[in-house]
């Protein structure tokens, strides 16, 4: 009888010791770290973890060290190690900021900015936007926000310390070359809804399209104005590309196509490093192939251009002069034609392709995966596209309500017959 209670005890205790085990084993495995992405094995991280260890060791404040803010820190660290401004580490809140903007719906001062010569700069004010009624133009350098320099800033940091709800007010430092000096510029921000196109016909037969981003929407309202084109009287173009910052590679395409005949090469995406390159190629009617045109240019033609003027550039065989945006590369490529001039000031000048990177934690990474070539193969990305006959505008210009450029690109098709 004895022997049979101290067996049933036996049995008891060896399951609560189960349990417990069992119980100890869940908790362990609930709360201990995993690294669900393994390091690579060729890489060693004994020296990052050895400093890691010795800053929760001997730092003097390290009751207050936040350790999701240091593994941002060495994430940033390593992106800004490859010196490429258009590959960016985003935290959760800069990854919302940034989708939002990818949507068009956002609250701000309403212009693109961008890294040049390690300066941040204003590539493009956007049409009827807070930033443009202030005065802000293309070229313009940032020098500071709200009093804080902005020198070494990244572009996105820069977006977040910019933007914000509408009627607040945003103050920066600008030095533009004129003026020779950094002068305040306060703006107030606004609710940001940017026309994609303006289109008019003029006297003489011309017809005038500004095309202020290649959004999505440009896209069809592009297709709009070669409607209203066809149906009129025009036999002349001009295309305003000035303070275009470019935008999206399927409307550069599909505006390429009324200018190229089907299946020529829109552009070539380069992955590098020997991988295989993607061929994007126009699929239009080619409409406007036989009208004169004038494009103008200025230093906030940017970005998306390079695509559609290197290609018209390349597929007419004109010069090869190298160039910079989807507005650039729209230019470059009518004049390509010989039926095409270039008026107004050299482009900003940008010819990679950037990926998001979203991560389970909220943030992401954009990064440079590809660069542009035009259809001969050349690298878009450089100095900008120049234009055949350079004009400025100046203060005097703009307080006159004077606009030499445009003036330039009628009289050149006047005196088209």
């Amino acid at each position: 009888m004895f022997g049979k209670v101290k067996q049933n005890l036996v049995l008891f205790f060896l399951i609560i010791l189960i349990l417990i085990t069992f119980s100890l084993g869940i908790w362990f495995g609930r709360n201990q770290i995993v690294c669900q992405v393994c390091p690579p094995e060729e890489v060693d991280f004994s020296l990052f973890w050895e400093t890691w260890n010795k800053i929760e060791e001997k730092y003097v404040g390290k009751g207050d060290l936040d350790t999701q803010e240091m593994i941002y820190g060495a994430i940033r660290g390593m992106v800004n190690s490859l010196e490429d401004p258009y590959t960016i580490f985003m935290e959760p809140e800069d990854t919302k900021i940034f989708i939002e903007d990818v949507k068009g719906s956002f609250e701000g001062v309403g212009m693109e900015i961008g890294i040049k010569d390690g300066q941040l700069q204003v590539i493009a004010p956007l049409e009827g936007t807070p930033a443009q009624k202030a005065g802000l133009k293309a070229g313009d350098k940032i020098v500071e926000i709200d009093g804080e320099s902005a020198v070494g800033i990244t572009t996105d940091e820069a977006v977040k310390k910019i933007r914000g709800p509408k009627g607040s007010e945003v103050v920066l430092g600008v030095y533009r070359e004129s003026w020779g000096e950094k002068r305040d510029v306060p703006i107030i921000r606004g609710i940001i809804s940017i026309p994609s196109l303006k289109f008019e016909l003029r006297d003489d037969n011309i017809a005038y399209i500004h095309l202020y981003q290649f959004s999505q929407a440009a896209a069809y309202d592009f297709r709009e104005a070669v409607i209203n084109i066809l149906e009129s009287p025009a036999e002349k173009i001009v295309l305003d590309l000035r303070n275009n910052p470019g935008g999206y590679l399927e409307v550069a395409q599909e505006i390429a196509g009324w200018f190229l005949e089907e299946g020529q090469i829109v552009t070539i995406e380069d992955f590098g490093e020997g991988r295989d390159q993607e061929l994007y190629k126009a699929n239009g009617s080619s409409k406007l192939a036989s009208y004169p045109v004038v494009v103008l240019i200025n230093e906030g033609s940017a970005s998306a251009s390079e695509i559609l003027a290197g290609a018209l550039r390349d597929n007419r065989n004109v010069i090869n002069e190298g160039s910079a945006s989807l507005s650039e590369i729209l230019g470059g490529a009518l004049r390509d034609n010989g039926d095409v001039t270039i008026v107004g000031a050299t482009s900003f000048g940008k010819g990679s392709v950037q990926e998001l990177a979203k991560f389970s934690e909220g943030s992401s990474l954009k990064v440079t995966v590809a660069k542009w070539l035009t259809p001969n193969g050349d690298l878009i990305a450089g100095e900008g596209l120049e234009p055949d006959i350079e004009i400025e505008i100046t203060k005097e210009d703009i307080d006159e309500g004077i606009d030499p450029q445009l003036d330039k690109a009628i009289e050149i098709l006047k005196n088209i017959n």
